[in-house]
């Protein structure tokens, strides 16, 4: 068996136990524990001295990113909902353990006004900010578009498109040249799933924001790319994101057999954070085990 095949094996296969939590959930009480990088991601210097804001940084792809980015150099500010502080404690000691700057702002982003404190208080900690990352996410299914309530569906867009933009328009002011910002879309903005159909419309705004928004910061040199992930292992899922039936063999369908761990999307993050990618700007890179959805 070669390296490569022996790397995709250790990392957790379906079936898992049904774990049922209440939104917003949190990572440390899954089973098995998603790998965020806690002690397998290794840094190669390539975000020293960037300052990043990422939201969602408690747990999942944002929590990955979050440590990823310290190993790379990087002073990371997170936000999350007050729910989730045990999750980000957690974040928060492995930044400070690499010796940079970890910064915690605890709040709800459904709300325009905190979004507006939320940048200017990561700006205010970090010294300044290089590197947004529009990553927090809201995912809760629903079988039949009759059961979808109004308060529902709002909830999601807030989330997950009105607070990128309310948090992207607020951090232009300090963003300079040679910025980037990365935004987490979706395969179900391609492929949607009957049960997710307002999370999917969000997920396709996500990657439309990202191609326009990209065409407009062009010619102030701040990229604007996203990442698609496809069945991530995450609290988004036992959580309301899929019924516990499906959570049981979640990932089982992707040609690799199993939901991908959180860890393995983290690097796609820093290669778009970095200089290294001065190039790209405007696309949507996906990562799905693959099936090969973009």
């Amino acid at each position: 068996m070669n390296e490569n095949a022996e790397h995709t094996r250790h990392f957790p296969e379906p079936p898992f136990r049904e774990q049922p939590q209440p939104a917003p959930g949190l990572a440390s009480e899954m089973d098995p524990l998603p790998d965020h990088g806690e002690t397998s991601y290794t840094g190669t210097g390539r975000l020293i001295g960037k300052k990043a804001l990422i939201t969602g940084g408690d747990s999942g792809i944002g929590r990955a990113i979050a440590i990823s980015f310290a190993r790379e150099g990087a002073d990371v500010a997170i936000n999350y909902l007050p729910e989730e502080e045990e999750d980000a404690r957690d974040v928060i000691a492995i930044i400070q353990s690499e010796g940079r700057i970890a910064v915690a702002i605890p709040g709800d982003i459904r709300n325009e006004e905190f979004c507006s404190e939320l940048v200017n208080d990561a700006v205010s900690s970090l010294g300044g900010l290089d590197i947004l990352i529009n990553n927090a996410g809201r995912q809760q299914y629903c079988e039949t578009l009759e059961d979808l309530t109004t308060e529902s569906f709002d909830a999601t867009f807030k989330t997950n498109v009105y607070a990128p933009f309310w948090i992207t328009r607020a951090a232009l002011a300090h963003l300079k040249a040679g910025a980037a910002i990365i935004n987490t879309s979706s395969v179900q903005a391609f492929q949607p799933s009957a049960m997710l159909l307002d999370y999917a419309q969000t997920k396709a705004c996500m990657a439309i924001f990202t191609k326009a928004l990209a065409k407009q910061l062009g010619s102030r040199n701040i990229r604007v790319n996203a990442v698609a992930p496809g069945p991530y292992w995450t609290v988004l899922q036992p959580s309301g994101g899929q019924p516990q039936e499906k959570v049981k063999q979640f990932g089982k369908n992707a040609p690799l057999g199993r939901p991908g761990q959180p860890v393995e999307i983290a690097p796609l993050y820093v290669t778009l954070a970095s200089d290294e990618c001065s190039y790209a700007s405007g696309q949507v890179w996906c990562s799905d085990g693959g099936t090969g959805t973009v």
